[in-house]
């Protein structure tokens, strides 16, 4: 009889594991898409992403924290996250387009250093917590505890994704952006005004990095100014593993880099978290090095 209720309460364990996986994974995937934008068009690796979804996720923290309602918070995070991202466009692309391709890499890089020190000078670099904005609100299914936040990223990161497959497919932006991506210089030629075009892809990728980030806040209530280091590589995991170029393989590389970590933690404990992930990646990569969705010779696919 014990023996029984032991493997009930370890299958409710594990299910409940597996539903954290995927909320996790549905953070991953943010940044995955935000990652993906950056290399699938522009053929350029924004290391300044980690430090967007850090913004977007200490600045609803402290706006939230100085009593401003948390739609609002969420609103003037994306804000700050979407003009920063434009600041690192005009001092990483536009200025350096024309330099050796290292040298935009290393500016971005820059921009991540500077915005998690321009937070630990404003907001120190101690752990800081979020209240819990939504105890009252978790769903019962059974065993399984769903938190709205946990399903809100879920559902948005899937929406969002789709929503812009959809742009990338149907609309003149998304065709100029697949142009952009085959080669710059022919773009121009067609008349393709990369000037307003490439801003949009730094917009909308810090957008969905900050989102990320917001995410994290609001499910982890945790945040710091180097929350984004480790999320980034992950989320750089998840877009090779998911296919580099290709947005439904960043949302399916984010939900199976969350599935192995949770799992991992479950079956092995913490101390293995990082030695499954990039095992997997790895793996991945030795046997399919395009990705799961990938498909060779690059560019922005939906």
């Amino acid at each position: 009889m014990a023996d029984s209720i032991s493997a009930i309460e370890r299958r409710a364990i594990f299910s409940q594991q597996l539903v954290n996986g995927l909320m996790l994974g549905s953070i991953y995937a943010m940044v995955a898409v935000a990652l993906t934008l950056s290399i699938g068009v522009l053929k350029f690796l924004n290391f300044s992403i980690p430090g967007l979804f850090m913004i977007g996720g200490m600045v609803s923290w402290s706006l939230v924290h100085k009593g401003l309602s948390w739609p609002l918070a969420v609103g003037a995070a994306l804000i700050v996250a979407a003009i920063a991202s434009i600041i690192v466009e005009l001092f990483t692309w536009r200025w350096m387009r024309r330099v050796e391709e290292f040298v935009p890499l290393v500016s971005s890089m820059a921009f991540l250093i500077l915005f998690e020190n321009l937070a630990v000078v404003y907001w120190g670099s101690e752990l800081q917590s979020l209240p819990h904005l939504f105890a009252s609100t978790d769903w019962r299914l059974g065993n399984l505890v769903i938190s709205v936040p946990q399903l809100f990223g879920l559902v948005a990161s899937i929406a969002l994704i789709a929503a812009l497959s959809l742009v990338l497919a149907r609309t003149r932006l998304g065709r100029a952006l697949r142009t952009i991506a085959e080669d710059a210089d022919t773009a121009l030629l067609l008349g393709v005004d990369i000037h307003r075009v490439v801003p949009l892809v730094f917009l909308i990728s810090g957008v969905f990095a900050a989102l990320g980030g917001v995410l994290f806040a609001l499910n982890y209530r945790q945040v710091q100014p180097f929350m984004g280091e480790a999320l980034g590589l992950k989320g750089i995991s998840a877009m090779v593993v998911g296919g580099m170029g290709n947005t439904w393989g960043a949302i399916a590389g984010g939900l199976i880099i969350g599935l192995a970590e949770v799992i991992s933690i479950d079956l092995l404990g913490a101390d293995f978290v990082d030695i499954s992930v990039y095992g997997l990646l790895l793996l991945v990569l030795i046997v399919r090095p395009s990705g799961i969705l990938g498909a060779a010779g690059g560019g922005v696919r939906t």
